[in-house]
């Protein structure tokens, strides 16, 4: 197939949950006794039927994280270098019809929240925008990862779907990773959460990792903002990608991110609820699936879920976030893109994870094995 959309068009999303919610029992002590799982397989796991197995199956993805992973877990810290937005999302702090004073980081602005996180042991680092390309566009990312790069062993953004030929010009000045959500795979609902802007396209949007498969980035980033559809099919959807992608840009890592809705200005309650048992029962999931992918947990989470989770497949951990640009030491009290859960400091953290026998790890899982070798 020429692109993920080919493929996503040949499924429909009422048949995905029904074919979901239709599992049962049997399957998944099938699911469970396998090494090697398929796409069906994982739906069985995170069907309704799979909830009585939720201990056997945390046991398994601890098991198997520690057989990859060891016990390690890796740190990074997000960066907001800008907060003015061309697009109207309905879940975001940042949308463009919320009347807040806007924000982007200067140069000596950036090099003083870098300082501060690296002053903290950070040497991976997520840089974070609004969707506003005439404000913070190709030129402005290009330029914030220049002044930095000599600073971080990984750079990552979480910024506009780009063109391929962008892409590429950021890999050649230092970009590592992209993290891009689909927010969610329903076609309709992602309408109504998105009626204008660029990010409006569901399809540019969706054939993002495409482009950046193709540009030859080291590592893309996928997941769904969980609560503005069915967790479920929006999960399966996200597994389906994954395995395309593997199998299409077989050089390429991955990660998985796990964002439940969060308050932020302008408000947006979930339509679907999303548990902790059901988080915990798709993170395992996932792990079930492919021990070797990176599965990361944000300060979204509150202190005393992230605690537990670090043990049963998590293996990147942020801490201390400021989701607002200059958050950390230029501007604390601007507007945030939604509130943060876990609130404490990066040394707390490091102390949690030390405590439970975890060694953490400040670059990227690759370097890490060759630095080791």
């Amino acid at each position: 197939m020429a692109n993920f959309i080919e493929l996503f068009d040949t499924y429909n999303w009422d048949n995905t949950l029904k074919s979901i919610f239709s599992k049962t029992e049997v399957e998944v002590e099938n699911a469970l006794a396998k090494e090697k799982l398929d796409l069906e397989d994982f739906e069985a796991l995170i069907s309704p039927a799979a909830k009585p197995f939720l201990e056997r199956m945390a046991q398994k993805s601890s098991r198997l994280t520690k057989k990859r992973f060891g016990n390690t877990i890796q740190m990074y810290a997000p960066m907001y270098l800008s907060n003015e937005c061309q697009n109207i999302c309905t879940y975001c702090g940042f949308s463009m019809t919320n009347k807040i004073p806007r924000r982007t980081l200067t140069d000596v602005e950036i090099l003083k929240e870098v300082a501060f996180l690296k002053g903290k042991g950070y040497d991976h680092i997520l840089l974070v925008t609004g969707e506003a390309n005439r404000t913070v566009g190709v030129s402005y990312i290009k330029n914030a990862i220049k002044i930095i790069r000599s600073q971080f062993s990984n750079i990552t953004i979480e910024v506009q779907p780009l063109d391929q030929e962008e892409y590429e010009l950021l890999i050649e000045n230092g970009l590592y990773a992209v993290l891009v959500y689909q927010e969610t795979y329903h076609r309709e609902e992602y309408k109504k959460h998105h009626p204008k802007g660029k990010k409006s396209n569901f399809n540019y949007r969706l054939d993002t990792p495409d482009r950046l498969g193709k540009a030859g980035v080291h590592k893309i980033g996928l997941g769904a903002l969980f609560g503005l559809e069915d967790w479920r099919a929006d999960s399966f959807f996200t597994a389906l990608h994954l395995k395309y992608l593997q199998k299409t840009y077989w050089k390429t890592k991955y990660s998985i991110s796990f964002p439940r809705l969060r308050p932020h200005s302008g408000g947006l309650e979930p339509k679907v609820e999303m548990t902790d048992s059901d988080l915990v029962q798709l993170i395992c999931a996932f792990r079930l699936l492919d021990e070797d992918i990176e599965l990361s947990m944000s300060t979204r989470e509150n202190e005393i879920f992230r605690n537990n989770i670090v043990q049963l497949g998590a293996t990147s951990i942020s801490a201390e976030s400021k989701t607002n640009p200059g958050g950390y030491t230029v501007e604390p009290q601007s507007l945030e893109q939604f509130e943060i859960s876990d609130e404490r400091s990066t040394e707390e953290v490091v102390k949690m994870l030390k405590g439970q026998g975890l060694e953490v790890v400040w670059k990227d899982w690759e370097h890490f094995e060759e630095i080791q070798k």
